[in-house]
């Protein structure tokens, strides 16, 4: 079977974009050559991947199937490419990081900075997604590198460290009725109005165990996928959050958020770096891993 790497590049572009004409386009080749592409394919496999539906290509069971590993050996591909070059392109290269939002936001920054004085031969591709996202795409080897906030975990594919820890707190407007009281109960907590995060984040997983733990129900006000969102919707009303300590540490010394302890609060979260064990440990990894360890929290 002659199962090339432009095949199942067509596939993996043509469920993204649902037009032969735009895949065409992409790839630099005319829209009959995608098609043939297809069809041998097709006839390879004994299987129709795609079906015309409405002037849209959707995959079929099958093909649903088939673009599972499609996309595994495109990453593969593209990963072993970016390794080799490494060997001839000594001080150079591109590195593709996938990071959390909390990371991602108030750490990468000024590491990415250093680094980059550091290193400027060296492209930095950075992909901010929920931690749960970010292991998938570890494992589906998309990045390079994961550096993520979450709590403890194992994958048996993944080598994962720990950087530094991320406690969340309770966060809430100077102009809030907690405002009087340096410590909350249980209680009080769970009768406030909260804006939580989007169901994908760990904060909002943390946020979920807790009330669960308390045999409480919390009291959503207002659901949002934006830290900087919620962070801005707390400083203007009467509501409360779990946010990462790291997040608000600005706002809290401007006077603009404050924060308590949670109580009870004994759930172990810390930002880790994350690569998958298959990947060549290559120079570059090593680089930025070093440069990571650097971080003082």
């Amino acid at each position: 079977m002659n199962l090339n790497l432009m095949k199942l590049e067509i596939v993996e572009l043509l469920n993204k974009h649902k037009k032969i004409t735009t895949v065409a386009d992409k790839l630099g080749l005319k829209q009959p050559t995608v098609t043939y592409h297809l069809k041998n394919l097709e006839q390879q496999l004994g299987e129709k991947l795609f079906e015309s539906r409405m002037d849209k290509m959707i995959l079929t069971e099958s093909g649903k199937a088939f673009l599972h590993y499609a996309i595994k050996i495109n990453a593969l591909a593209a990963e072993a490419e970016r390794v080799v070059k490494e060997f001839s392109q000594a001080g150079r290269g591109t590195l593709k990081i996938g990071a959390s939002y909390v990371p991602a936001t108030y750490i990468l920054p000024k590491i990415l900075g250093l680094f980059g004085e550091q290193h400027p031969g060296i492209t930095i591709s950075l992909s901010v997604k929920p931690s749960p996202v970010i292991k998938e795409m570890l494992a589906s080897h998309e990045i390079d590198l994961g550096i993520l906030s979450t709590e403890s975990f194992y994958l048996p594919d993944l080598h994962t460290q720990a950087l530094c820890e991320d406690e969340l707190v309770l966060v809430f407007a100077p102009t809030h009725d907690f405002a009087g009281f340096s410590n909350l109960n249980s209680a009080m907590i769970a009768s406030a109005s909260f804006i939580l995060h989007d169901k994908e984040s760990s904060t909002r997983h943390l946020t979920d165990k807790w009330f669960e733990r308390e045999g409480k129900e919390s009291k959503p006000h207002i659901l949002l996928d934006s830290l900087e969102a919620i962070k801005q919707s707390l400083m203007s009303g009467q509501h409360v959050s779990f946010i990462s300590r790291l997040a608000v540490e600005d706002e809290v010394a401007r006077g603009r958020l404050l924060m308590r302890a949670i109580p009870d609060y004994n759930f172990e979260r810390h930002i880790y770096y994350s690569y998958n064990r298959d990947r060549h440990y290559s120079p570059l990894i090593g680089l930025f891993i070093d440069q990571l360890r650097t971080i003082r929290i």
